[in-house]
């Protein structure tokens, strides 16, 4: 049975007189430093000398200094940056200044599970994964709000790493939505299987899929994109807030009969037999092979796939369309 932790099971004090460093300053990591500040911690970031984003965090009032000065300084080390630059940060300004008793930290398990981190026995290593967007981290937090976490304990060299990731979890909000523990395995895997198979890679193509089908049978793009890709966050605002059920309930009576009757049709056996080969490369390590060897070439195929999908007439026709939407924030793509 899942075990959930909230504020009350969480002892802030655990990291009062603590220093916690935030290695990186992108989405997730200005959320960390800014919620954990916030919750009366002291909080340095650290970045690569000559970084853009240093003259931001001495603009948000946060201390900054190197990855290496940061991890050295700090008793709390919380690695934000991009999965396939972590394993050299890691060797290259964190290793060397690691001392016993410190706790090393995570918001995705991909390096630990993988066997691209592989840290001394005597330190603390703790996953706190929000799951949502750092921007959503930041706002939920400034809202009184949270977003769920993932906690989850690799390493427990001091005895209290539970309580010191519990206390993590609640100094970035995370506590007061809900904290799950799993371990590194299941959150790694489910993650990658997850925005694999449907929340990016299935939803991407399924959107895509009926944009060109409406388009394909001479229906004007403008209509084909409000249909398969702008009301997307408008029934997808529905299940988040009450499941399938309330969704259901909320669309009219012909879209619910629709939806029993060709939802099976669009996804089916042969689908799900592929969401399993997809899950099977992620837990055998293919896919994790696949993609540090990909960044080992320089991305080819990453970088091509990118020109390729910015260029589809959906997101010319959605760009268009956005511009004249004043009320949604401008995206910076």
């Amino acid at each position: 049975m899942a075990i959930m932790f909230y504020e009350k099971d969480c002892d802030l004090g655990v990291l009062k007189g603590k220093t916690i460093a935030v290695i990186g300053y992108g989405s997730q990591g200005h959320a960390h430093a800014l919620n954990a500040k916030e919750s009366g911690l002291r909080v340095i970031v650290g970045l690569y000398e000559g970084s853009p984003s240093w003259k931001r965090v001495e603009a948000a009032g946060l201390e900054v200094k190197t990855a290496k000065d940061a991890a050295a300084a700090a008793d709390f080390i919380m690695i934000l940056i991009n999965d396939e630059k972590q394993a050299k940060l890691y060797q290259e300004s964190i290793k060397p200044v690691l001392k016993p008793g410190k706790t090393l930290a995570f918001a995705h398990g991909f390096n630990i599970h993988f066997g691209q981190i592989i840290p001394p026995q005597d330190i603390n290593v703790v996953m706190i994964a929000p799951k949502g967007p750092g921007h959503t981290v930041r706002e939920q937090y400034q809202a009184g709000a949270g977003v769920p976490c993932l906690i989850a304990v690799h390493q427990d060299a001091t005895g209290d790493a539970k309580r010191i990731g519990l206390a993590y979890a609640a100094a970035i909000g995370g506590a007061r939505a809900g904290v799950l523990e799993t371990t590194f395995k299941e959150e790694t895997e489910t993650d990658l299987f997850g925005e694999q198979a449907v929340l990016c890679g299935g939803v991407s193509a399924l959107m895509k899929a009926g944009y060109e089908v409406l388009t394909e049978a001479g229906y004007q793009p403008e209509s084909a994109y409000f249909e398969v890709m702008h009301e997307m966050k408008l029934i997808i605002d529905l299940v988040n807030r009450g499941g399938l059920s309330f969704m259901r309930y909320s669309i009219s009576d012909t879209a619910e009969y629709g939806d029993y009757i060709t939802g099976p049709k669009i996804i089916t056996e042969e689908t799900k037999n592929t969401m399993r080969q997809v899950l099977k490369d992620i837990q055998t390590g293919k896919f994790a092979r696949d993609w540090i060897g990909e960044n080992q070439v320089n991305r080819p195929f990453f970088n091509r796939m990118r020109v390729i999908e910015a260029a589809h007439p959906i997101e010319q026709v959605g760009k268009e369309l956005r511009s004249m939407m004043r009320w949604i924030p401008k995206s910076t793509v």
